[in-house]
């Protein structure tokens, strides 16, 4: 099935042993992701008012290359809660901006941190991006972000400086090459 990838996950701590599935966003995932968005532990403190609002509507999603990994669901889709039920358990998601060539979003759930949901995401996102005929994708990282870009081999190619009053700090500005990647 196009847009789907599949990987087999074994010993996901809470999750039990089951099948992510990455499968593409659809309109009614937009409430369980903004709320995986304005609920992520790494946007408390002075980055909340990054994510403060932020909504992830159905037309972001209808207008950009979304997908979700979702354990225990069908591909199909159906809901995102964070709930298991017929589509699964949301554990992120990722946003491609095709025309920017730049992921726009990428969250992984604060009880999936550490099981390679976010590694999954990134990997699945450079083969989106190649067979969109992308080499290249640009990532301005959220600052306490920065060690997982490096980890999947983002290369750092700037800073992008801080733009007050919502975003106050300097962020890195990293390159992911998808060529040659599985």
């Amino acid at each position: 099935m196009s847009g789907v990838w599949e990987v087999g996950v074994v010993g996901v701590g809470e999750f039990g042993v089951g099948d992510v599935v990455v499968r593409r966003a659809v309109g009614r995932d937009g409430r369980g992701l903004t709320r995986l968005v304005r609920g992520s532990r790494a946007y408390e403190g002075k980055y909340a008012a990054m994510v403060e609002g932020y909504r992830v509507g159905a037309d972001y999603i209808e207008a950009h290359r979304v997908f979700v990994a979702v354990e225990g669901g069908s591909p199909a889709g159906g809901g995102s809660r964070g709930e298991q039920g017929e589509a699964g358990r949301v554990l992120g998601f990722y946003a491609l901006v095709v025309e920017a060539g730049e992921l726009d979003l990428m969250f992984v759930a604060d009880r999936a941190q550490g099981r390679g949901i976010g590694r999954m995401l990134v990997e699945h996102m450079k083969g989106e991006a190649r067979r969109l005929g992308m080499e290249r994708v640009r990532v301005v990282s959220h600052p306490p972000a920065e060690g997982f870009y490096r980890s999947v081999g983002a290369r750092q190619v700037g800073v992008v400086w801080a733009n007050p009053p919502v975003v106050k700090w300097d962020r890195p500005e990293f390159e992911i090459v998808t060529a040659g990647s599985a």
